[in-house]
């Protein structure tokens, strides 16, 4: 193969570069383009743009793969947990006994939140959204420790691994301390001897008397839900880390600005879309066949949400993992929901339904991981927040790429103008 494409814009060939990337996927560097042609590219939704080049997560959406590092989600969730795999993503390589020791240990012993971060909860009203809770708390942990939040390129890079420790321990902490309060419960303080997973349901559900004894069930499964999410790709709210984080922004205000980008309903929003779909269902006295029939006329403007993907033309690897969870998790529950079985025969039905095969509208990783949330106990306004918990390994290891390289630029896309070319300006008294 050629490693150069050749464009021709009327009498005019370029020759651009092709970038090849290690598992064989290629791209045409189209840097020099206005400057030789005048021309820019135009993407909209950047489906078919790489902004970058990165070593952290690969995915063929047509095969249906999933590697963080290299190593397949596959066998990262039966074998290992989130804060291993979370080190991996950070970190480039699976640690090794003591160095996830000492991993483990920062982030165990950096759970505690500063006092006076209580008083910022108290001045929010109950009804506040948990995630913009979430995002302004995160960005506010650089002015408790301003020394790991200097906007300043080589003393944050320096200071990177506490950093990364404070948000992985602290984001748990500052999610379940705004669930508290919008609950007008008092906030939990995180057990140092406790686990990731069981620190977090504790802070979240021990009142009033420490009584709250997670299920191990429930601890592996929200443990597996984490290391699913924790990193995807150059989605939009990773892209949004990077792109703050090309400005030369700390490590805090770019986690914040992925918060912000990952509570939109087409993002991080997606798993809550689901249960209010299946409750929708149930309240209209629907097994869900109707509702299907009714998504597939495309004349009800209903959704069969949780299905399908932008990137994954074949299936959701991740999916098939938590969807057999699920199902592991219900059954040792002993849960019986209306909505839970619902969401079973919307999956049997639209997997052997011709219309949505056709359309490669598999269930996604947001079908079950919604559901298995509702299980848990934890409640629809918190679904995205538990999606920002998962993901901030990849949001840190994104941030580190970033701020690592010496030749990043600043993200600066272009646009293609469409407004008024030229127009005079108009005193008010002559407008009418």
């Amino acid at each position: 193969m050629s490693n150069a494409a050749i464009l021709k814009i009327g009498e005019k060939e370029i020759s651009l570069p092709i970038i090849e990337g290690t598992a064989d996927e290629k791209a045409v560097n189209i840097g020099a383009l206005r400057k030789e042609t005048g021309f820019i590219s135009y993407d909209d939704g950047f489906g078919n743009t790489g902004s970058c080049q990165s070593d952290i997560t690969f995915i063929d959406g047509d095969k249906g793969i999933l590697r963080y590092r290299g190593i397949p989600i596959e066998q990262l969730a039966e074998q290992s947990s989130f804060l291993e795999t979370a080190y991996l993503i950070i970190y480039g390589d699976l640690p090794t006994a003591a160095q996830y020791q000492d991993f483990s240990n920062r982030i165990r012993n950096n759970a505690m939140i500063d006092e006076r971060m209580h008083l910022i909860f108290e001045g929010y009203p109950s009804d506040a959204h948990p995630m913009a809770m979430l995002s302004a708390m995160m960005n506010s942990l650089g002015c408790y420790d301003p020394h790991l939040a200097t906007n300043n390129r080589a003393q944050d890079l320096a200071n990177f691994d506490e950093a990364a420790a404070f948000a992985i321990s602290k984001v748990r902490t500052v999610a379940a301390a705004s669930y508290r309060m919008s609950r007008g419960l008092p906030i939990n303080y995180p057990k140092r001897q406790l686990r990731y997973a069981e620190n977090f349901l504790h802070m979240m559900f021990s009142y009033p008397y420490d009584d709250y004894e997670p299920i191990p069930e429930v601890v592996n499964a929200l443990n597996l839900m984490l290391l699913l999410h924790a990193d995807h790709e150059q989605n939009c709210s990773t892209s949004t880390v990077r792109m703050v984080g090309s400005g030369g922004a700390n490590l805090f205000a770019s986690i914040s600005s992925g918060i912000t980008a990952l509570w939109g309903p087409l993002h991080g929003g997606a798993n809550m879309a689901v249960i209010e779909m299946l409750e929708e269902i149930h309240a209209d006295g629907d097994d869900g066949s109707r509702f299907i029939e009714d998504a597939k006329s495309g004349k009800s403007g209903k959704r069969l949400m949780g299905f399908g993907h932008r990137v994954y033309k074949n299936f959701d690897p991740r999916a098939k993992i938590i969807g057999a969870a699920c199902d592991d998790l219900l059954n040792k529950l002993g849960i019986s929901d209306p909505c839970l079985d619902i969401a079973r025969k919307l999956e049997q039905e639209a997997l052997a339904d011709e219309y949505f095969v056709e359309r490669k509208l598999y269930p996604n990783v947001d079908f079950y991981s919604g559901i298995m949330m509702r299980a848990i106990g934890i409640p629809v306004n918190m679904f995205t927040v538990m999606f920002a918990i998962g993901r901030m390994p990849g949001w840190l290891a994104n941030w580190k790429e970033v701020a690592s390289n010496p030749k990043t630029r600043i993200s600066r896309p272009r646009q293609i103008y469409q407004g008024h070319v030229l127009r005079d300006y108009v005193p008010v008294e002559e407008r009418g």
